[in-house]
């Protein structure tokens, strides 16, 4: 029995949630699926699927088996890479998404010296906040700044994005400093639409003791620039990475608010759909990435 064919298949049944669309996945026939299956179950002497004519599902042994053939499919499929990607020519159309402000502050910047390093790589970027569907959209990859990391595909770190509270030194004057997380409720807030959270800001204090509190928010929007914006013309306190208020925070234009209290800090992620046949020109552009925004630049 050829065991990573056999851990391929499974993982494919799993995944597919029945025999016949896994075979079809992998173009070969049900019957060669489920003669795999029943091989690994009696190679392992246990059972890894319970199967019924409606139903299919995962034993124990076969929920520990799963997670740990995924990670090994993959440690695999990346080492092919590795070996295929250096010896290949990146080229062709590189299509990425990416978040609005920070495409524009700190990725187009990059472009044109990715383009000197790798010149038949012609670079198609889109700059979008919501987070797309990278594989029903048609993107080769995207950047994304995440607590939660991608559970669809695979993601590696670039950098930390830093997030602060901050208000305008108009606005503080008129309103007072807020000290606690509860003298938020007494001021004006400005929120951001796409934040997991919502209007439920979270913090923790210099113990690492976590404070949440309900803001009071006179408005709200999908753009963190608009949010600047708002804060610098002194309509309320806002929360936002460094990466976009850090100029504003060094030059006094926006003042820390609470600097007691930190917010919980994102991974700047580069999002791809499978590290299985990754492209030269993915890797490349990940490994440019990784060097250019190494350190937080932004907090520099």
């Amino acid at each position: 029995m050829d065991r990573l064919r056999a851990l391929e298949v499974f993982v494919e049944v799993v995944k597919r949630d029945g025999f016949a669309r896994a075979a079809e996945a992998l173009d070969t026939s049900p019957a060669n699926v489920t003669r795999y299956i029943s091989d690994l179950e009696a190679h392992l002497q246990t059972r890894l699927l319970n199967r019924s004519s409606r139903k299919m599902s995962l034993t124990s042994s076969g929920e520990a088996l799963f997670e740990r053939a995924k990670s090994i499919l993959d440690d695999v499929a990346e080492a092919e890479a590795i070996v295929s990607s250096a010896t290949m020519q990146p080229h062709g159309v590189l299509r990425i998404n990416a978040p609005l402000s920070f495409g524009v502050l700190h990725l187009a910047p990059l472009w044109a010296r990715f383009m000197r390093l790798y010149p038949e790589v012609q670079l198609d970027v889109s700059l979008i906040d919501r987070v797309v569907d990278i594989v029903e959209e048609g993107y080769d990859m995207a950047v994304r700044i995440s607590r939660a990391g991608s559970a669809s595909n695979v993601a590696r770190k670039l950098a930390t994005s830093r997030n602060v509270l901050c208000a305008s030194p108009d606005y503080i004057q008129q309103h007072g400093m807020p000290q606690t997380p509860s003298d938020l409720l007494r001021h004006t807030c400005i929120g951001y639409s796409y934040a997991a959270s919502a209007d439920e800001w979270q913090m923790l204090d210099a113990s690492g003791q976590p404070h949440a509190v309900k803001v009071r928010c006179a408005m709200h929007t999908n753009n963190g620039d608009t949010a600047r914006a708002a804060a610098l013309g002194g309509l309320g306190v806002i929360w936002q990475p460094t990466f976009l208020v850090g100029e504003d925070l060094r030059a006094g234009r926006l003042q820390r608010v609470m600097p007691d209290y930190q917010m919980p800090d994102m991974d700047v992620l580069a999002v791809y759909p499978s590290r299985r046949h990754l492209s030269a020109k993915v890797r490349v552009m990940i490994d440019f990435l990784v060097q250019e925004l190494a350190g937080t630049p932004w907090d520099q």
